[in-house]
């Protein structure tokens, strides 16, 4: 439909985009539909004079857009690369003076001796949970009643 438009550089009115849009394999009741979301897309224009409403659009208006949009997208891309730059620099600032040093590598050596020390003691202390006397007495007094009812079965059984 865009190239009706481009071909022509003429202004239209929508009954004649609807009777030239089937030779350019458009459906005649979508044409509107077509022209419409070209207008939002800022590719066709449209002016209502009196009652009638025309569209149209011309390969240097088209060209224009697109010059604008370049400019738009080549000052987003400064914009973002100073921003960059901007973060790079404040990321190398920030890592100055948190270098790793000699004291640093001794104390994170220190800790996982500390760690590994306190791993062992704890397997040694789940060692000895097995003679705790609190343990065994709690041991114990779960045996008696499973004692006692294994004993009635028997008993019953003979």
């Amino acid at each position: 439909m865009l190239q009706i438009f481009y071909d022509s550089q003429d202004f239209f009115l929508l009954k004649e985009h609807e009777k030239s849009g089937p030779k350019k394999g458009v459906i005649s009741q979508s044409v509107k539909d077509v022209i419409q979301s070209l207008v939002d897309d800022d590719l066709v224009f449209k002016d209502k004079i009196g009652t009638s409403v025309y569209f149209w659009s011309l390969p240097s208006c088209a060209a224009n857009q697109l010059r604008t949009v370049y400019r738009k997208l080549a000052t987003d891309l400064q914009t973002n690369k100073k921003r960059h730059t901007e973060l790079v620099e404040q990321c190398n600032a920030l890592k100055k003076g948190h270098e790793e040093s000699d004291a640093q590598e001794e104390a994170l050596n220190e800790l996982k001796a500390i760690e590994q020390k306190h791993r062992e003691l704890k397997e040694e202390l789940a060692h000895y949970a097995d003679n705790n006397p609190v343990t065994i007495e709690a041991r114990r007094q779960l045996k008696l009643p499973i004692q006692q009812l294994i004993d009635g079965q028997i008993t019953s059984s003979h």
